[in-house]
């Protein structure tokens, strides 16, 4: 029986604050025991990186808020949009099921290291009395690997620079390979992603929970087991251990090992060109001249286009940004924090003025003369989450959708209809190998469709720039502008994508 929460435990509602925590980050060479409090004890030194690993090993305390912790969360882990393309509302589900146990589970509360550094907010995420007294062992390990594979994405993108994460389970980077890290017998790592700065491919390990020596060791087998099959390419392997315990802090552990070699393939794999070469890790940052990149940046917001596109109408709304996606781009994590940004709240303030003397209609059309575009968005519902993105994006992935349902419709056996009768009397995980096999079908139709998608999705994208959201939506009306704004909402963009959540559905200080 599990005892009740402590009677000194506060019930109150969350606290109205900034939703910037610090999260210790401990960076060594090679797989090592879990440190015993070393995340109070050690002296830390600041994150000054943004696009690769640190120069040294050793304890860190980077902040980072939990804007951009959820949008790792939405996109982080298996691709299911493959699964949505006659039932595009179901992404709202998806993405109830990515986000729910970080709000259900993780609480914040305030910490005075020992070594303070500067700049750092004095808060740290650690898990709530429910989970403490409450959770059974079942709910605690789904939880578990939803905040390793969480904190895995947040660390190698928003700290370390690496581009787009797949799963590593549709075959891996190198296609002659693919037959290799497909093997179910084979325990592999997690996801596998491309840095661009260091011209190598990742492979990543993701652990979660009260991570122990025996669940780091077991992830570093799997990391060994990857790396033997991608052999001479360059890469480097990483395994991330997001650990926690209840009324202690969350920290991370990313134990790195560098494995030089080849260089890596083009994602068509015809070899290294000047355009892959130069794109950065954050795909949005290179959309203009890079096909490939629109390609990846499209697939990666599938999840939240499908959400959009089947939210009902009253849902919608747009919300101006600034038109200008440099000042956007990369500085520290992956979104821009929109409460502080001098930018956005003068445009925003003019376009508000001008506001009373003109129709919604022009109005509409006279922000971006005011150097303003406006995103659409909407709350997913269920969740304190407000997911949106530019026309631009919403365009390429309306023509990517397309392209997958064309690939569903003429591909045989990959209508959940074809499978139904082949279904019956098949273990669970013969179902779960079957369909495995149909998602990697999917994805290698893709793939071969790339050259003939890249002129198609470049078209999309610069005709969704002067495109009404009427058209795009292919609805009567257009969604309403919003001008005046929300003050429960804390707001973040990236140069194609936004993201918001409820200042009163952060994770309470007193968990």
């Amino acid at each position: 029986m599990n005892p009740m929460i402590p009677a000194h435990v506060p019930d109150e509602p969350p606290l109205t604050y900034a939703d910037s925590f610090d999260i210790p980050v401990l960076f060594r060479n090679g797989p090592a025991d879990k440190p015993k409090r070393q995340w109070r004890t050690n002296k830390h030194k600041p994150w000054t990186e943004s696009d690769g690993s640190p120069a040294a090993d050793g304890w860190y305390a980077p902040t980072t808020t939990w804007r951009e912790i959820i949008k790792a969360a939405t996109e982080v882990g298996r691709d299911i949009t493959p699964h949505l393309q006659n039932q595009p509302q179901y992404a709202h589900g998806e993405l109830v099921a990515r986000v729910s146990p970080l709000y259900a589970y993780l609480g914040a509360h305030p910490v005075k290291p020992r070594h303070p550094v500067p700049g750092a907010k004095g808060r740290r995420l650690t898990l709530n009395p429910v989970y403490a007294h409450g959770t059974e062992r079942t709910a605690k390990n789904a939880a578990a690997y939803r905040l390793g594979m969480t904190m895995a994405e947040w660390a190698c993108r928003s700290l370390l620079g690496l581009g787009q994460t797949e799963h590593l389970e549709l075959g891996g980077p190198i296609p002659a390979l693919s037959e290799t890290f497909k093997d179910p017998k084979k325990k592999l790592p997690d996801l596998w992603g491309r840095h661009e700065a260091e011209e190598m491919y990742w492979l990543i390990e993701a652990k979660g929970g009260n991570v122990g020596v025996g669940t780091l060791r077991k992830g570093w087998a799997q990391l060994e087991a990857g790396s033997k099959i991608l052999g001479s390419y360059a890469h480097r392997t990483v395994l991330v251990g997001a650990s926690v315990r209840p009324g202690d802090d969350l920290f991370l552990t990313i134990d790195h090992d560098l494995h030089p070699g080849q260089p890596p393939l083009h994602p068509d794999g015809s070899g290294t060109d000047d355009e892959a070469a130069a794109s950065p890790g954050n795909l949005e940052d290179h959309l203009g001249d890079s096909d490939d990149a629109l390609i990846g940046a499209a697939r990666a917001q599938m999840l939240a286009y499908l959400a959009l596109r089947s939210a009902p109408a009253s849902h919608l709304r747009t919300v101006p940004v600034p038109a200008d996606r440099a000042s956007r781009h990369r500085r520290s994590g992956l979104t821009t924090p929109l409460e502080d940004d001098g930018l956005t709240l003068a445009l925003r303030a003019d376009a508000r003025g001008a506001a009373p003397h003109i129709e919604q209609h022009t109005l509409r059309v006279g922000i971006r003369t005011m150097g303003l575009d406006d995103f659409l968005t909407c709350r997913i519902s269920g969740t304190e989450v407000h997911l949106g993105m530019s026309r631009k994006l919403f365009a390429a992935c309306e023509r990517l959708h397309e392209e997958d349902l064309a690939i569903a419709r003429r591909t045989p056996g990959l209508r959940a209809e074809d499978l139904l009768a082949v279904d019956q009397g098949l273990s669970e995980d013969a179902q779960e190998e079957q369909r495995l096999t149909q998602r990697r079908i999917f994805r290698e139709q893709q793939e071969e469709a790339r050259p003939r998608l890249r002129p198609l999705l470049r078209d999309a994208y610069e005709r969704g720039a002067t495109s009404n959201w009427s058209d795009l939506l292919r609805r009567p009306q257009e969604p309403e502008l919003d001008l005046e704004g929300d003050e429960s909402l804390l707001e973040a963009a990236t140069p194609e994508t936004y993201l918001a959540v409820s200042r009163y559905g952060l994770p309470p200080i007193h968990a």
